[in-house]
């Protein structure tokens, strides 16, 4: 029951990113997530998103899906390195675990081919019955998402080159088909034939290539960008999918687009507040705001069109903690770097790298930068000179950090289950056996933390040391259940894999909280206010 009114500012995601699709033979579209480690189904008529393989199921990164003409789903499960078989039943089958970093994926009738996303990377013929995987060609430049031509023979993209090539289905000299295309992430072929390979970049481009007469080319150019996937319906109307920003889109020919699937969070995890009240939430991808900020978005960076609640600020790879400070948003990543976005010039500086999973980060008013490093069990400085320094060592998992006025530093630390304050470099307990403790901020003579696995808002009085529930019920969660093994941070060879999981918090001026909400895509705004005792949770 909460003390505390709770209002939804950014709603909760309907799909927990989007990555590869299908069209099954039920007539709805099949969606890979990523960062979700599930598959749902879209009915494109009413826009409604059902699980059909869920999280704590086999799949722990499922990225491209296709099917074969018997109605098998074949899913490429980057991070572990599987390919799995669901049947039409539901059942699952490992077809290999010899491959890595799978993404691209197709079927030819029964047959099934993935592709590997790393330098040097293979193609290749898999065996549903669990023979030796055949190599049809080596050297790619990351693969992704591939297709059957309407000549019989495959086209894949290299992302790192931007290429596309084709080659026969039973092997052979790989053929370059085109070059120069902006960062192409898919390659797929509408109902008449013509192929089109989308771009994951920032320019939302879709470029149409004429293979049948003079080879001309000629672009598709929307508001929708970082995309990853695409099919098309029976009646060649082209659907898209967003690594970035999830959802589901139909993409016209002019370029014009028609949202099925309302875009969403594909995390959140830390949330920041400016100077001027304005909310900043890393989501992975980007940085983004609830769209209510509009004006100050559409200055920034680019404005979300399709009327929907969170707006993409910047496309920004891997921000997991974020601090506002005047024009600066100070990120971290857990795959090891510290960054400095400048907001008026649109710049990115790296300020740290080969640090062990940072996290959380906060500002001192001089400037200088405090991070959760929470892969080595201590907290570091970063000064004007990008010198880092420790400031404490020996905790356990410390995931966020927080700075008073006074410039006192507090600590989460989700192994020791316990939040800590800082004097002369040592730790100092405030308040222990708790459930994963993970955001934290402080104000005005309180500690606030999300305690994400009890789902709990928690406030700590520093001057009596009292422990008090704010809230409860919230749709927050910790990196891994029972049922659900922690995917592994980096692939092999050092490539991104998934991230841990991170509820952020921070205190607005008028005593307000905002809350990254993990559990379902959401980002919570707890009222100063209390509430009556019968009003629950949203």
């Amino acid at each position: 029951m909460n003390r505390r009114k709770v209002e939804q500012l950014i709603r909760a995601r309907p799909l927990w990113g989007s990555n590869g699709m299908a069209f099954g033979s039920d007539g709805r579209l099949y969606v890979a997530q990523f960062l979700a480690g599930q598959i749902s189904a879209v009915d494109l008529a009413t826009g409604d998103v059902e699980v059909v393989v869920p999280s704590d199921g086999p799949l722990q990164a499922p990225d491209d899906l296709a099917f074969d003409t018997d109605g098998a789903m074949y899913v490429t499960d980057l991070v572990p390195g599987r390919v799995w078989r669901r049947d039409p039943a539901g059942d699952f089958v490992l077809v290999t675990d010899e491959i890595t970093a799978p993404n691209g994926i197709a079927c030819v009738g029964t047959r099934v081919f993935a592709n590997e996303m790393i330098p040097g990377g293979r193609l290749l013929e898999l065996s549903p019955a669990g023979e030796e995987p055949t190599v049809l060609t080596a050297g790619l430049a990351m693969g992704n998402a591939m297709q059957l031509g309407p000549d019989g023979r495959l086209y894949y993209p290299h992302m790192l080159t931007g290429e596309v090539f084709r080659i026969p289905l039973d092997g052979g000299e790989p053929e370059l088909v085109a070059a120069d295309v902006p960062d192409p992430v898919a390659v797929r072929f509408d109902r008449g034939g013509a192929l089109l390979v989308l771009s994951r970049g920032a320019s939302g481009i879709v470029t149409r290539v004429d293979l049948a007469g003079t080879g001309d080319r000629s672009a598709i150019v929307s508001e929708l960008n970082a995309l990853d996937n695409a099919a098309f319906d029976a009646d060649n109307r082209m659907f898209v999918s967003s690594y970035a920003h999830g959802g589901v889109a139909e993409l016209m020919a002019d370029g014009r687009t028609r949202q099925i699937v309302p875009r969403g969070l594909g995390g959140p995890f830390g949330v920041t507040i400016d100077l001027g009240g304005g909310i900043h939430v890393a989501d992975h991808y980007r940085l983004t705001q609830p769209t209510d900020q509009q004006g100050e978005a559409d200055q920034q960076g680019e404005a979300d069109q399709s009327g929907e609640d969170v707006t993409t600020t910047q496309l920004l790879n891997f921000v997991h903690g974020v601090a506002a400070d005047g024009d600066l948003l100070h990120t971290t990543s857990q795959y090891g770097h510290v960054r400095t976005y400048d907001r008026r010039s649109g710049t990115v500086r790296t300020r740290a790298s080969g640090l062990n999973r940072p996290l959380g980060i906060a500002v001192r008013t001089d400037g200088t930068l405090v991070v959760a490093e929470s892969g080595t069990g201590r907290v570091v400085a970063i000064d004007h000179d990008d010198q880092v320094s420790v400031l404490v060592e020996g905790l356990g998992r410390p995931v966020d950090v927080a700075v008073d006025a006074d410039e006192r530093c507090y600590i989460s630390d989700e192994r020791l289950a316990a939040v800590y304050h800082v004097e002369d470099g040592v730790p100092r307990l405030l308040a222990d056996g708790l459930g994963t403790p993970q955001g934290i901020t402080v104000n005005d003579g309180t500690v606030y933390v999300v305690e994400t696995t009890h789902r709990r808002l928690l406030a700590i009085d520093l001057a009596t040391g009292d422990v008090e529930i704010e809230a409860d019920s919230l749709p927050v969660a910790s990196a891994a259940g029972p049922t659900r093994p922690e995917p592994d941070l980096f692939i092999p060879p050092g490539l991104p894999g998934i991230p841990r999981p991170f509820a952020g918090i921070a205190a607005a001026a008028d005593g307000s909280l905002i809350i990254a909400a993990n559990g379902d895509g959401s980002v919570l705004r707890v009222n100063p206010e209390c509430v009556n005792p019968e009003e629950s949770a949203p």
